[in-house]
């Protein structure tokens, strides 16, 4: 039987940084797609790095602040790192992000978020609509307030798990596309290895999931779908429209490469469906455009639709699930993107024996289990 140090379930961004960052300690990693990599949640990302901006209220809420403060400070060396491994300037933006008040019920809701921020001693500032409007000329003249998060960040996720592919093959990792893990295999009762939908077997010392939405056919965890839908609209004269993240109640709008922006995204509730509709992203370009009327000018470039992996309390499960030895990476909901270089470190300390800290235990989750 083939056998590898680490098995790797899932191509997305963070099964590659998992799989990257064993590589470069040496290990022998195997990682399993079953469809084309990065094609899933990664896709359809934004790339937000925003610990600040996603904060929610409650105990929960700042434990997941404590974790993105974390890992976006790993990012500038991260994307450093991948941008070097394929001789290209890194894509890491830190323009910061600005939220947005449209009307007086919008703006007295602001004054809450910034509140409580300050409370927590984090960076922001109340800007005035005309001082956002010096910083970004294209809002509109009516804006009512602002927020302004000026170390928050972004990046191309389409652009990281580019580079993650060829630094990943140059330490050793091996990727394979198409190849479905129907079941995860146990010597005595410790998960040591999987079985593909073909039939074959593969052995395995550690076994991590990393499947998204999916890690509930593999695993008995509380990770559910949510649906979110994404447009990438285009400027054909280039960048320039806007440069920082731009949020607002319901959505974003994210300026990326080359007059790429991404205008995001929906929320729904409805299981594994990845079908497109109007309503959504008619709802997001009209309240975009209330705020940035210069977008109905841009060129829809693409419409995508990406499964969120939610969890019960919106914190991700990362480390090893005690009873068969399984390694989970899964439940990241909206913060995938920002979270994988604090996940693949996590990953690494659970595969070297070291316990993880209690906010992303499984263990909280009693019935995390392998399934079969």
């Amino acid at each position: 039987m083939e056998r590898h140090d680490v098995i790797v379930v899932g191509g997305g961004l963070i099964g590659l940084t998992i799989a990257w960052r064993a590589a470069q300690r040496g290990l022998d990693v195997l990682v399993l797609e079953r469809d084309g990599c990065a094609h899933g949640a990664t896709r359809a990302a934004a790339g937000m790095l925003a610990p600040i901006a996603e904060i929610d209220f409650g105990t929960a809420g700042e434990s997941l602040l404590a974790l993105g403060l974390e890992s976006a400070t790993a990012w500038p060396a991260f994307a450093d790192e991948l941008a070097a491994a394929i001789g290209e300037p890194s894509r890491l933006r830190t323009d910061g992000t600005l939220i947005l008040a449209r009307d007086r019920d919008e703006a007295e809701a602001l004054e809450r978020q910034l509140a409580h921020r300050e409370r927590l001693g984090l960076p922001v500032e109340r800007l005035l609509a005309s001082e956002a409007r010096r910083i970004e000329p294209a809002l509109v003249p009516s804006l009512r307030m602002a927020l302004s998060l000026p170390t928050e960040a972004s990046v191309d996720p389409r652009w990281v798990c580019d580079a993650l592919l060829v630094a990943m093959r140059a330490a050793g990792a091996e990727l394979r596309e198409g190849a479905a893990v129907a079941s995860v295999t146990r010597e005595s009762g410790v998960a040591r290895g999987v079985e593909l939908e073909s039939g074959e077997r593969l052995a395995g010392e550690h076994v991590v999931l990393a499947t998204g939405a999916w890690a509930g056919a593999l695993a008995n965890v509380p990770v559910r779908p949510v649906k979110g839908q994404i447009m990438l609209l285009r400027d054909p004269e280039g960048e320039g429209l806007v440069t920082h993240t731009l949020r607002f109640e319901h959505g974003y709008l994210v300026p990326r490469a080359d007059g790429i922006y991404a205008l995001g995204a929906s929320a729904e509730e409805r299981g594994f469906d990845l079908t497109i509709t109007a309503r959504p992203l008619y709802e997001l370009l009209r309240d975009a455009s209330e705020l940035v009327p210069g977008i109905l000018d841009l060129e829809v470039a693409e419409i995508s639709a990406g499964l969120r992996p939610g969890s019960p309390d919106n914190l991700p499960m990362i480390g090893t699930v005690k009873e068969d030895g399984l390694i989970l990476a899964c439940g990241h909901y909206r913060n995938g993107i920002l979270l994988a270089p604090l996940t693949a470190t996590m990953v690494l300390d659970a595969i070297a024996g070291a316990e993880l800290p209690d906010v992303v235990a499984p263990a909280r989750h009693t019935h995390a289990t392998v399934v079969g």
